[in-house]
């Protein structure tokens, strides 16, 4: 399956539809699909690895022909140089669109930029040379209020709003397709909503490391992430946070717990009472659930180490920071958590009693799991940013919005 995008312009060029068409091409290649950016502006070094990209001047809306014809255009004339721009589009487009089983549209089919690609495009459709069109609307002109007096009952301008049943339209929001509705006329089903998403390696700022054990955690997928901060030790209580974990399970939440630190290798009661935790782990049926990052290396059967770096930043991917300890001497995660805004769910140690009670949830570490569990989701539950953070990364990750929608669409028989 090859497939490719067309766009005036892409990176390193910045701008809103381009970093969409950048998110698109890097979710192409990681799946190890053919993909190829066709664009006026843009560079192939910019591309991600694997992406091919084709620069074809007169696509750019700053090629001096296009500009010259759309400020005619835009004042409700047809320059002479019009048709002329057409065939020569359509021309260099011809050969190279025969290749793919699907074209990507950014925009080119509701905006006003290039009317002369615009309509070069609809005669390659109508000769059947583009097997799968797909039209990805980010904005519509005979609908914005900025730019609707630059377009005209007639043609071409009349092009941007029609509908054609062997194009695929996309919208990125629920107002773009009320407005694509509106302006084609077609049904609700007739426009798809593929939202923009986002990249949570760039904005919880991970390293490649750190985005490596993220994965193998599995961390995103969680409804719940708690971090221990700490060593595999006794005055830890581990062992009440697996019963806990185990209790949110029953909940019919899906909570991930990791815990950092690693045991004393070299300390025979410390490698045992590692070991007991493993087995309590599987005795309440949260080996997913509960990980060891000691565990979670490239090497199972060889501990795994990571310093303060990669600590910081599990602490920017979980929900809460858990502290079910026995004792402790002053507790520096609950600063920790509270630096980076990350909630706090602790037994009354001193840095909790003498600097953050009235801003944690403290809780005994005699208390019963089940209850425990349910105070805690909905202490959780009573926080809005939780469930937008959770709703997020579940499903508006780039990932996610391209294994759930993006590919669907590539997976169209021949009409």
């Amino acid at each position: 399956m090859k497939t490719a995008i067309l766009h005036y312009s892409t990176a390193p060029v910045i701008g809103g539809v381009e970093s969409v068409i950048q998110a698109h091409a890097e979710q192409f290649a990681d799946a190890g699909l053919d993909l190829t950016v066709i664009a006026g502006r843009g560079e192939a070094s910019a591309m991600p690895r694997g992406v091919d990209f084709i620069g074809i001047d007169e696509i750019d809306t700053l090629h001096p022909q296009i500009s010259a014809a759309t400020d005619r255009l835009n004042s409700g004339e047809i320059p002479d140089t019009f048709d002329g721009l057409v065939k020569s589009l359509a021309a260099r487009l011809r050969p190279l669109f025969a290749e793919y089983d699907h074209i990507i549209v950014h925009n080119v089919l509701t905006k006003h930029f290039n009317l002369p690609l615009t309509t070069a495009l609809f005669h390659l459709m109508d000769e059947g040379l583009i097997k799968h069109p797909i039209a990805w609307c980010h904005d519509l002109t005979w609908s914005s209020p900025s730019s609707r007096d630059k377009v005209y009952p007639a043609y071409p301008w009349e092009l941007l709003k029609k509908y054609r049943p062997d194009v695929t339209y996309v919208a990125v929001s629920e107002q773009r397709q009320k407005e694509v509705i509106e302006t084609f006329g077609c049904l609700p089903e007739q426009v798809h909503i593929v939202y923009n998403g986002v990249n949570p390696v760039t904005l919880f700022g991970l390293s490649i490391e750190g985005a490596a054990l993220m994965n193998r955690l599995d961390l995103l997928s969680a409804d719940l992430i708690f971090l221990m901060p700490v060593r595999v030790t006794k005055a830890k209580n581990i062992e009440f946070a697996l019963e806990l974990v185990a209790a949110i399970k029953k909940l019919n939440c899906r909570p991930k717990l990791v815990l950092t630190g690693p045991p004393d290798p070299h300390d025979p009661d410390s490698m045992a009472y590692y070991q007991s935790l493993l087995e309590l782990r599987r005795r309440l049926g949260v080996e997913n659930e509960m990980r060891f990052v000691y565990e979670s290396g490239l090497h199972p059967d060889a501990g795994y180490f990571i310093g303060d770096n990669i600590v910081s930043e599990l602490y920017r991917v979980a929900d809460a920071m858990l502290m079910p300890s026995h004792r402790e001497g002053f507790g520096m995660p609950v600063l920790e958590a509270g630096l980076l805004g990350l909630p706090v769910i602790s037994t009354p140690m001193p840095a909790l009693r003498e600097l953050a009670q009235e801003n944690a949830l403290t809780i005994s570490n005699k208390a019963n799991p089940d209850s425990l569990a349910r105070q805690i989701l909905n202490w959780l539950g009573n926080k809005p940013e939780h469930a937008l953070r959770v709703k997020a990364r579940q499903s508006y990750t780039w990932k996610s919005i391209f294994k759930r929608q993006i590919l669907p669409l590539l997976k169209v028989k021949d009409r």
